[in-house]
């Protein structure tokens, strides 16, 4: 009996000191859940308002999809970390998998139902005009930002062309808005740009020649800048 003392003695101080770190870091995690919560909240009724809507229902309804959209994709990423996909080789090139393909790979699992809930509401209360808005939120404009690049590269651009790319582009912007963070938005928006440059290829243009012709044009400029 005497030989257990300690170990009973050491269980009564311990114990309740793991139970106050558990619930210590039970508290500390709630708190950060409402903290994220109540600024995903703020971003989604900010959003909601920049559409400028003489319609109050609307307005909550959009600001009520667009909220319930933001946290699944934030939940289902923390969920889903790249660890849960197994490391190897991207069959496409040869190349490992990063973090960040195995990331792209975990959150595109996310179920197809949380996309289409978004945008059946978008698309039932927005102009065609309204929901592009709400889309260039989530991916801070990237589409008109990546436009402005291919026309300063490409001077030349038919109508046809940009036709194409911009239609490449708006698929990028809404297949983005399902990630969570803005370097998974550009790892989406980098598909697409494969694909515009692709196609510039195959519609008679050289797109690395075209690039590095446009990167010696501004370097150029930039020196001529310094010399003034």
């Amino acid at each position: 009996m005497m030989k257990r003392l300690p170990i009973i003695v050491l269980l009564t101080f311990t114990l309740p000191v793991l139970c106050w770190a558990q619930t210590d870091s039970a508290a500390k995690a709630a708190a950060a859940t409402a903290k994220s919560n109540a600024e995903v909240e703020k971003k989604a009724a900010e959003w909601a308002a920049g559409l400028k809507l003489a319609d109050a229902g609307k307005e909550k309804r959009v600001a009520a999809a667009v909220t319930t959209h933001l946290k699944t994709i934030r939940d289902w990423n923390n969920e889903h970390p790249f660890t849960t996909v197994p490391a190897g080789i991207n069959p496409a090139t040869g190349n490992k998998l990063s973090e960040m393909d195995r990331q792209i790979i975990a959150n595109s699992a996310m179920p197809a139902s949380v996309h289409k809930d978004l945008m059946d509401i978008l698309n039932k209360d927005l102009t065609p005009e309204q929901v592009e808005y709400i889309l260039d939120q989530y991916t801070i404009g990237k589409v008109a930002f990546t436009m402005k690049g291919y026309k300063a590269i490409v001077t030349d651009l038919k109508p046809e062309e940009e036709a194409k790319i911009l239609e490449y582009l708006k698929q990028a912007r809404e297949q983005a808005i399902d990630y969570k963070s803005i370097k998974q938005v550009s790892a989406i928006f980098e598909i697409y740009k494969t694909k515009c440059e692709q196609y510039l290829n195959s519609n008679g243009r050289n797109w690395k020649e075209l690039f590095k012709a446009y990167v010696n044009k501004v370097k150029a400029e930039k020196a001529a800048a310094g010399k003034k």
